[in-house]
């Protein structure tokens, strides 16, 4: 095989002369150029004049004149006034039309006075640099040529779409103000031409631009003729590497084959692959170098060499830190989902560098390996990751709003310390203001606690509640441990447990006194909550299921103490009926066994109706109602829900109907159902769709709304 090294060909425009017009003379007043031989011959009688007056001087005399040198070229230069300095000739002597000789030399001749020279110069400020306006004369512009474009050869290879992308000639939009910039687009053509077919395997393409002169349309036709050649195919494969485990790794990574067109596309998303591949499987310091493509223009096959250094083969050893620390590298390793020895993976240390970003303590992080010269029991290097670290601002305001038919307008707002108490520990301030709730809390929480995507959560909070079913002054304190979904990583398992204790001051309506009184409860609880997610998005899922469960052990004391436990489970599927079509499905039921209803303060009770339950039907609206109209609760309930979620762009329009009721007894009914339709908008964020909902009751009754407006961000599950 012969190699050889393939240039592109670059061919030069032709431009004609105007309608075969010859060539116009120079104009007479230029300055004309040293005449000829044949010009000074014809001039006899000034040669022969000269000649006879001896003004060329014959070659044995001149050279007769010449000083002697010596002949040892390392001697020292003789000194000027070594050469005797003849005189000049005098005029007309010798030379041809020489000039008079000075009567003497300017260093003898006397300064010329000049009182120009001798004026100071006028200041800057004193000059006026107001434009002369010529009357009569009006600016013109050059008219410019305009031409057109057509291209020939580049659609047998599929590349005419690219090349009017990139074209210089196309950019100009036929237009061009001289001669020269117009031939300096059509060169650059040709070149742009050249390359996009040696991109493709076609190393013997040329490209050939020629421009017409205008025709009847006073265009300049440009036209570039491509000539692809024959097209180039990888003739062997080789790869110059260290031995690697397994063995085959790089060439298995490396998705080229003997056959394939030498396409660079194609060539560098293999080699793209390589430097992907090599971090995943244990090379962190892998690097590819460059290929290296001997072609030969007889077979138009090419000899494809990759060199790949690859570094040490490596697992994963321990962490260091530097910079502006949110947190030291002991916290860094519970953000990690490998341990010491893993063998190393550039996935897990992806899958780390988003950990580390959601912890939202920084304003930038990086983190990359660090050789160690540690040798692991398996034989590998241990390296360490090292974390760049440059801290953000920890405080956070937030507020959210919504509206709600017979909830009112409640408003939150937060204030947050994410890093109070490192590592992770966060101080949260929050207010509610609302038509029916008011209250304000504090809460330390911690992220990642001991645990990548584990929290304790501590809240002290205090409420007041005014709805129809009851009123209410609370005082809480909790804890809770949870292990959570997060944006980056949906969990499919989650869990969180913990611990209340209550004390409220309500007005339960007495059967026996026929009013509502005032009692006070206090109560203790022991909530956990269990889910399992397939669902395919945390905050818009169009597909999958959810299935959750809530068990809460608790005792009331009002009097004496009262055990009784309050269980919810709830599903949630999604099923895409096209790529805009989601039907949404929702199902609940409750149940509070142990206890008599009325001996149960009002806010533990179960209450449906409003935008995250019945939609159609007002806050706590549905179920067993007291002598005095208003909604008393109960010990067990069911819901259902379907809805029709239509999305067209950032926008979507969702009809649905809802179903539920709340029952005194501890098991719910399928009897007594009431139904809600209406239709909802969407507005998607990159946070979530932001929500409007329109309901109505179905067979409404007295006192019921006719229409419920339901604002909120999320869907309603």
């Amino acid at each position: 095989m012969t190699g050889t090294a393939v240039w592109p060909a670059f061919a030069h425009a032709q431009i004609g002369t105007n309608d075969g017009e010859p060539a116009q003379s120079a104009p007479s007043d230029l300055p004309r150029v040293q005449p000829t031989r044949q010009e000074q011959a014809e001039q006899g009688a000034v040669s022969g004049a000269d000649n006879a007056q001896g003004a060329i001087v014959p070659d044995v005399e001149f050279e007769a004149a010449l000083p002697s040198l010596s002949g040892d070229i390392d001697a020292p230069l003789e000194p000027m006034d070594a050469f005797e300095t003849e005189a000049p000739p005098a005029a007309g002597a010798g030379v041809l039309n020489a000039p008079p000789a000075p009567s003497e030399t300017i260093a003898d001749a006397p300064p010329i006075p000049d009182p120009e020279l001798d004026t100071p110069l006028q200041p800057l400020a004193g000059f006026d640099v107001t434009p002369v306006e010529v009357q009569g004369v009006e600016d013109t512009k050059i008219a410019g040529i305009d031409y057109a474009l057509t291209v020939q050869g580049l659609e047998a290879v599929d590349l005419e779409g690219e090349f009017k992308d990139l074209s210089a000639l196309r950019e100009g939009d036929g237009k061009a103000e001289t001669t020269a910039m117009l031939t300096a687009r059509a060169k650059e053509d040709e070149q742009l031409a050249v390359r996009l077919m040696q991109s493709v395997g076609y190393y013997d393409g040329t490209a050939l631009t020629t421009l017409e002169q205008p025709g009847d349309a006073g265009e300049v036709q440009v036209t570039l003729t491509a000539e692809p050649g024959a097209l180039y195919h990888i003739g062997s494969i080789a790869i110059d590497a260290p031995p690697t485990r397994p063995a085959d790794l790089i060439r298995d990574a490396l998705p080229l084959k003997v056959g394939d067109p030498i396409d660079a596309a194609l060539v560098q998303a293999a080699e793209a692959n390589v430097s992907l591949t090599l971090p995943q499987q244990g090379y962190p310091f892998a690097e590819v170098g460059q290929r290296d493509i001997l072609l030969d223009e007889r077979d138009h096959l090419g000899a494809y060499t990759l060199p790949v250094a690859t570094g040490p083969r490596a697992s994963f050893g321990g962490y260091t830190t530097s910079g502006d620390l949110a947190f030291d590298a002991e916290h860094v390793g519970v953000l990690a989902r490998f341990e010491r020895g893993e063998l190393y993976d550039s996935r897990k240390v992806d899958d780390l560098r988003q950990a580390l970003v959601a912890t939202g303590l920084f304003s930038s992080v990086a983190v990359e390996p660090a050789e160690t010269g540690e040798t692991a029991p398996d034989g590998t290097e241990y390296v360490n990751l090292h974390v760049t670290q440059n801290a953000g601002p920890p405080r956070t305001l937030a507020g959210e709003a919504g509206y709600g038919t017979g909830q009112g307008l409640r408003v939150e707002a937060s204030w947050t310390h994410r890093n109070l108490f490192p590592p992770e520990g966060a101080l949260i301030l929050s207010g509610v203001g609302g038509t029916q709730e008011q209250g304000v809390s504090a809460t330390f929480r911690r992220s990642n606690a001991g645990r990548r995507d584990r929290s304790f959560q501590a809240k002290v909070e205090a409420t007041r509640g005014d709805f129809d079913a009851y009123e209410g002054y609370t005082g809480t304190l909790s804890a809770r441990w949870a292990y959570e979904s997060t944006p980056i990583w949906q969990k499919r398992f989650t869990y969180a447990y913990g611990g209340e204790l209550v004390a409220t001051s309500e007005n339960p309506f007495d059967f026996a006194l026929g009013k509502r009184d005032r009692k006070t409860f206090f109560i203790a609880a022991l909530p956990a909550q269990g889910q399992w997610d397939e669902s395919d998005d945390l905050l818009n899922p169009t597909r999958g299921f959810r299935v959750k469960a809530n068990v809460s052990p608790e005792a009331s004391v009002q009097g004496a103490a009262r055990p009784y436990a309050r269980i919810m489970i709830e599903g949630t599927a999604y099923y895409p009926v096209s790529d805009s079509l989601v039907i949404a499905g929702r199902a609940r039921a409750g149940s509070i066994p142990g206890i008599e209803r009325n001996d149960l303060a009002p806010s533990r009770r179960y209450y449906a109706g409003g935008g995250g339950s019945v939609r159609g039907f007002g806050y706590q609206e549905l179920g067993p109602r007291a002598p005095d109209g208003d909604p008393i609760g109960g010990r067990s309930l069911n819901e259902f829900a379907i809805e029709a979620r239509y999305r067209f762009g950032n926008f979507g329009i969702v009809p649905f109907v809802d179903a539920g009721q709340v029952y005194e007894g501890v098991l719910p009914k399928g009897s007594d159902l009431r139904f809600g339709a209406g239709i909802g908008g969407r507005f998607y964020t990159n946070f979530g769709p932001l929500r409007v909902d329109v309901a109505t009751p179905i067979a409404r009754k007295k006192g019921e709304s006719a229409v419920s407006l339901y604002i909120s961000i999320g869907q309603a599950f």
